[in-house]
C-alpha cells in the first residue's frame, strides 16, 4: 500500500560497475524515492485505452476541476517487481492486479486498460527503471499503477477523461523491523468500509479516511489497525495495510471478501497454497473474541508479503501469540511463497511472470 514517507536512501543518479543505481541498498526502507521513468496512457469516456508511452518521472499537471481532485474518482495498483540470484526479473501475478483494476473501474465508472496493455505497462515501466531495482535480498521495485478521473468537471458525474499512469520505486519492508512481528490495535470507534460502499476496490478514496485511527495506534505504540464490520462491530475485516489469517487446531481462516473487504492477490495465493499443502482454509466471519482465542495470526499483502502477528489488543485486553515456533502456520506457508517468487521453488501455476 502506500508508502509512508520519502526514502532516506536517495541515490545520486550515477551507476555503479554492476548497473546498479548508486544507492545503499541496505538502508532502503519502504519510502518514495524518484526513479527514471514513468508510464502513461490516456483516454476519453466511452472509449478504450490502446497505446501508451514512457515519460522522464515527474510532476503531473492536471485542472483544478480535475474529478479526481475534487470527488475522488481513481483507483490504484501496487505489485513488485523481483530481482532472482540467477539475474532474473520477475513480477508476481499481474494478470490479478490488472483483473482487480477492471473490477474496481467499473465500480467507479471509469474505462480501464485490458489485461494484456496492463501488464505490457507494467513490463515497460520496470525495464526502463531497471537498475532501480534492487539486487537479490535487498528488497525490490514496488510499482504502482494509478487509473485517475483527470478530465475536468463541476457537477458529481463521471470525468470525460482519465489517465492511466505508472510509477516506480526501489523498496524494502514495508514496517520497519525485517520479519518482526505485528501489534495490532482494534478499532472500534472508526469504520473503513461499510456494506454497499467501495471498500471491496483499491479505490483511493478508502484510505485518506484511515489515516487519523492509525496514527492513532501508531502514537501508541501499535503497528497498525485492525478494523471490525461497520454493521455490528463484531467481526474482524482487515488491517488497514493487509489481510488478516488466524490459525485455530491448524484450521486457518479469513474473513470473506464481500464488498467490504480487498480481495488481496497475496491473501488469494496463500490460500491455495495452503489448500494445496492440505491444509483446511475457511472463509467466513470470524467474531473479534475468536480472534482473540486463536493459536496464531498473520497478515498477507503486496507491500507487507506474509508477516505475524505478535498480538492483538481489543478494549484494553492484550493477546500475545508464539510467532518463533518453526512448524508455525505462517512460517510453512510463507516459505513456499517466497521461494515460489524466488525460483527455489518451481512455479506449477504460472505466476511468475519473466520481464528480461
Amino acid at each position: 500500500m502506500a508508502p509512508a514517507a520519502i526514502s532516506s536512501s536517495i541515490s545520486s543518479g550515477l551507476s555503479d560497475e554492476n548497473g546498479y543505481v548508486d544507492i545503499d541498498w541496505d538502508t532502503l526502507g519502504f519510502g518514495l524515492t524518484s526513479t527514471d521513468y514513468m508510464y502513461k496512457m490516456k483516454c476519453f469516456k466511452d472509449e478504450e485505452f490502446t497505446e501508451g508511452k514512457l515519460i522522464p518521472y515527474g510532476n503531473i499537471e492536471l485542472s483544478p476541476a480535475a474529478c479526481v481532485l475534487n470527488y475522488g474518482q481513481g483507483l490504484f495498483e501496487g505489485m513488485k517487481a523481483i530481482r532472482r540470484e540467477d539475474g532474473k526479473v520477475v513480477l508476481f501475478r499481474p494478470d490479478e492486479n490488472a483483473l482487480r483494476m477492471r473490477i474496481g473501474a467499473e465500480r467507479m465508472c471509469m474505462p480501464s486498460p485490458s489485461v494484456d496493455p496492463f501488464i505490457d505497462a507494467v513490463k515497460q515501466t520496470a525495464l526502463a527503471n531497471k537498475r532501480w531495482i534492487p539486487p537479490p535480498g535487498k528488497g525490490s521495485l514496488y510499482i504502482r499503477p494509478l487509473l485517475l478521473g483527470t478530465g475536468a468537471i463541476l457537477g458529481v458525474a463521471p470525468a470525460p477523461e482519465y489517465t492511466f499512469l505508472i510509477y516506480a520505486s526501489p523498496v524494502r519492508n514495508y514496517f520497519k523491523e525485517e520479519s518482526a512481528a505485528l501489534n495490532l490495535y482494534v478499532e472500534d470507534q472508526f469504520d473503513r468500509a461499510s456494506r454497499g460502499g467501495a471498500g471491496g476496490v483499491k479505490s483511493i478514496t478508502n484510505y485518506a479516511p484511515a489515516m487519523k485511527p492509525l496514527a492513532k495506534a501508531k502514537n501508541n505504540g501499535y503497528s497498525d489497525v485492525l478494523y471490525l464490520d461497520s454493521a455490528t462491530g463484531k467481526y474482524i475485516e482487515e488491517v488497514s495495510a493487509c489481510n488478516i489469517f488466524m490459525v485455530k487446531d491448524k484450521i486457518i481462516s479469513t474473513p470473506p471478501t464481500k464488498g467490504t473487504i480487498l480481495p488481496g492477490v497475496t491473501r488469494k495465493s496463500m490460500i491455495e497454497i495452503a489448500r494445496e499443502q492440505g491444509f483446511k482454509v475457511e472463509e467466513r466471519q470470524i467474531a473479534v473474541e475468536e480472534l482473540l482465542e486463536a493459536d496464531e495470526a498473520f497478515c498477507t499483502g503486496t507491500a507487507v508479503v506474509v508477516v505475524p502477528v505478535g498480538s492483538i489488543t481489543y478494549q484494553a485486553k492484550r493477546v500475545e501469540y508464539g510467532t518463533t515456533d518453526t512448524n508455525s502456520m505462517y512460517k510453512k506457508l510463507s516459505s513456499i511463497y517466497v521461494g515460489i517468487q524466488n525460483g527455489q521453488i518451481e512455479d506449477k501455476k504460472g505466476w511468475i511472470v519473466e520481464i528480461n
